[in-house]
Parts: structure tokens; sequence; C-alpha cells
């Protein structure tokens, strides 16, 4: 019998968009914690909702003889995990959640259903929380004992544990990926994209702070692995599953330079060699050497946050970075023949039609083979979200609705942002096109033209 059933709330068939792009990845975060719990003596069930169904999720509360169930919740899941905190009470289950969304909102879970919201890192927490709940309901005592918890004690009132440490996370075993059915991820991928992708991380946590970035699990800390452990793993995953490429999920894939040289040099000296994409920051791309070393670990595609063009509005966000930074990483990486991906943001406070001007212009200064762009929108537990506050107009449902959904009193209308994305869109499409297209690089200008005068419109309404 499992002691504990862990799941998430994404269902890979009940989102189209997601069926559309078809990158599927393994929850690591609950794979680490079933590794973690194994590791304790343990035995968990992991139910992987991904490629599965609601009915298959029912089935298996219905007939397990376990009756504690874990859920991860995300930013984007709140409604499906609700859904299923709801099923799970309605068969006698005792429910936790964690992760970054019932980190901010934890007295919404627990009204919904949830009987405990783990505040940081699972690992230990549920390590010290089964043996408790296996033995039957724990009083407020035993749990107030235990770190990073939020719960309803018995006369009513939410209390909140006293915070947990970080985990040192050289001494988490690697995420238990024969726990679920990998295939699954690896076929859709190469039937989507003609190569396999699986994900892993060298570190948790990022060091800065970006006021609109949550910092809710990991904290504001960076903490990396041993070379030797993530090189093993790496060598496992390629004889294991011999993946196209590897996705390095970590925050801030180059915050340490020196630990990418020994880890590019470990895996070299034994003969391994995988393509792969991760995230960085464009101040930690600014030497020549470290994006080579990169291009040469096999980095095919590299995605830099930049947010704005406008180096005020990046001031203002708390970036740490410079448009020129960006710029020059894009260049470097470009050089060494890494493909480029820039994510940005409309909407941040302060910004005018000048800063939105500028961001055109430095997108098509750096030329990134791709860009994102997304209106800024406030997550609760940020600096951010404590900025806005008095002007957050909350939905009247809050289970169906996510953070994306909060409007922000004063912000311009949803239609400028569609002129503002219109008008950066066909700018750079122009901007390439000049030279070797200039009969459709004309069209593509006059269309961004149009775009900025309905922007210049809209802005005054």
């Amino acid at each position: 019998m499992p002691d504990i059933i862990l799941t998430h709330g994404f269902f890979l068939a009940e989102d189209p968009k997601e069926q559309e792009i078809m990158r599927p990845y393994p929850p690591l975060g609950l794979l680490y914690i079933s590794s973690y719990l194994r590791s304790s003596g343990m035995a968990p069930l992991v139910f992987d909702s991904t490629f599965s169904d609601r009915d298959a999720f029912t089935a298996l509360l219905r007939k397990s003889d376990c009756r504690i169930l874990g859920i991860y919740t995300t930013h984007m899941t709140r409604a499906s995990v609700i859904a299923q905190v709801q099923a799970a009470k309605g068969e006698g289950y005792t429910v936790i959640v964690g992760g970054p969304d019932s980190a901010g909102y934890p007295g919404q879970y627990i009204e919904h259903g949830a009987d405990i919201v783990v505040i940081g890192e699972g690992e230990a927490a549920l390590a010290e929380l089964i043996p408790l709940l296996s033995r039957g309901k724990p009083d407020s005592v035993s749990l107030n004992e235990i770190e990073g918890l939020v719960y309803r004690d018995k006369e009513g009132s939410v209390v909140r544990t006293l915070p947990r440490a970080p985990l040192d996370i050289n001494y988490i075993p690697w995420p238990d990926r024969e726990n679920i059915n990998l295939d699954c991820y690896l076929e859709s991928w190469y039937a989507s994209h003609g190569e396999t992708s699986i994900n892993l991380i060298t570190s948790r946590g990022c060091r800065y702070g970006c006021r609109w970035c949550s910092h809710s699990v990991f904290g504001k800390t960076e903490r990396r692995r041993k070379v030797t452990d993530c090189a093993d793993e790496v060598e496992w995953i390629k004889h294991r599953y011999n993946p196209g490429q590897l996705w390095y999920a970590d925050d801030v894939f180059t915050m340490d330079h020196n630990w990418i040289y020994r880890f590019s040099a470990e895996l070299r000296s034994r003969g391994i060699y995988l393509p792969f994409e991760t995230i960085s920051r464009a101040d930690r791309m600014q030497e020549e050497k470290l994006v080579k070393e990169l291009a040469g670990m096999g980095c095919r595609r590299i995605w830099i946050g930049s947010e704005s063009g406008s180096n005020r509005i990046l001031k203002a966000m708390g970036r740490g970075v410079t448009a020129e930074q960006i710029c020059h990483a894009v260049e470097l990486s470009k050089q060494q023949g890494i493909e480029t991906g820039i994510f940005l943001m409309w909407g941040y406070e302060g910004e005018t039609l000048e800063d939105i001007e500028l961001t055109v212009e430095h997108v098509k200064r750096c030329l990134p083979d791709i860009f994102f762009t997304t209106v800024v929108h406030p997550i609760r537990g940020t600096s951010y979200y404590e900025e806005v506050s008095d002007r957050i107009i909350h939905p009247d449902d809050w289970v169906s609705a996510t953070d994306k959904d909060l409007a922000i009193r004063g912000r311009k209308s949803a239609a400028f942002y569609r002129a503002a994305d219109q008008w950066l869109k066909n700018s750079v499409k122009a901007h390439r096109l000049k030279n070797c297209e200039p009969e459709n690089a004309a069209r593509y200008a006059a269309e961004a033209e149009k775009a900025r005068e309905r922007a210049g419109v809209l802005w005054n309404e």
C-alpha cells in the first residue's frame, strides 16, 4: 500500500494551447519528492495527470487503501487542483497541497478543502508529515512542530508554523522518473518534433530580486548541485532514454561560470555530448568565453528574460540588467550558432508609449530568433503585487481565476496591448526583410505604422 499519492493539476487533454505546442515535461518537483520519500523508507505513488484523465484519477482515489493525497499547485492549475481536492475529500482523504499558487493563497486553499498547505520545498515537510498522518488525525501541537506548514487548528483558526530552511540539494536523490510512464512524454515529443527531450535541474532558486517574480518555493537562494552528481545524472539519462536533447530547467543555468566550466569539462571527459536548451540572464552571458563553452557543450537554444527595451523600466522592475547587456548576450549567442529567444512584458508600472517604442527598437536591434510577449500580472507574495495591491480588482470567482486574471485599476486596455503586439511584430518582420524582400518589408512596415497609430489612440482613451 502506498503511504501517499502524489499528483498535480495539469491534464494535457484539457489544454488546447499546450496540445498545439506539445512540449510536455514530467513534473520534476513531484518526482523529487517521490525519490526523497523513498530514500526515507516510504512508498509514494505518483499519479501523473499529464496524459491521464479525471475518471482515472477518481478511480484511483476509490480503489486505493491509502488516504493521504499530496497535490502540487501552479499559478495556472488552480481550478483543476480544487476539483481534485474536493474529489479526494469526498473519498475521505487528508489532502496536502504545495507549490507556488497555494503558497500565495494558503487560506483560500484551506477554505476549499485542503487540510494542510506546505510552504516552500516539500520533501522534508512531507517526510515528517506522513508518519504523523498515518497514525490518525494529528493534533495542533504535533503539526505546529513541523516547519513550513499552514493548517486550521481545532478552534478554526489558520495557523502558520515557522518557516523551513532551504534544503541542501546535494542530499536529495535524483527525480523518481521510473515511478511514472516517461515513454508518454518521449513519444509525444517525437511525434510532434521528430526528437525527444528530457528535463533536469542542476540548481534550485535564484538570488536576484526581480519585483514581479515569485520565490515562494525555493526562496531567494541559488543552491547548485555537485558537478559530478549532475554529470552522473546526465550520463544515466543518456543511457536510459537516449534523448535528442536536454532541457536544463534551472532558473539561471549560467549563474556560476566556474561551475559551468567544470561541468562542461566533466561531461567532455566522459565523452558525453547532448544538445540542450536552457534559460539565463543577460548579465550572466557577457563573456564570449562562457557563451563559446555553452556552444561546445551542445547549447542549441537559450532563453533570456529581456522584459523591456527601456532601461528606466528595467530598473523599476529590479531586473539588474540593461537593454545593452541583453543585446550583447543575444549577439554573442548568435556568433556561436546558438538560437536565442527572449521574453518581453508590457504594462509594468510607469510604462509610457516612449518605453514601448524603445522596446520595439530594442527587439529590432537584438533580432532574436524568437520572442514572446505577455502583460505583466501581479503574483501574490511578490513586491510588485504589494506595489499595486490597492488597485487590484479581484475576480468574483477565485477558484476559476488565476493571478493572470487580476485586473489593475488604471492599466491600459487589452486592445491597447494587442496593438502594441502588432506594432512590435510587424516592425521586426519589416526589419528582417528590408534587404532581402523589400516589398514584403514595406507591407509589414505599413502594418506596424497602423498598429502604432492605433496604440496611440488607445493610450489616450
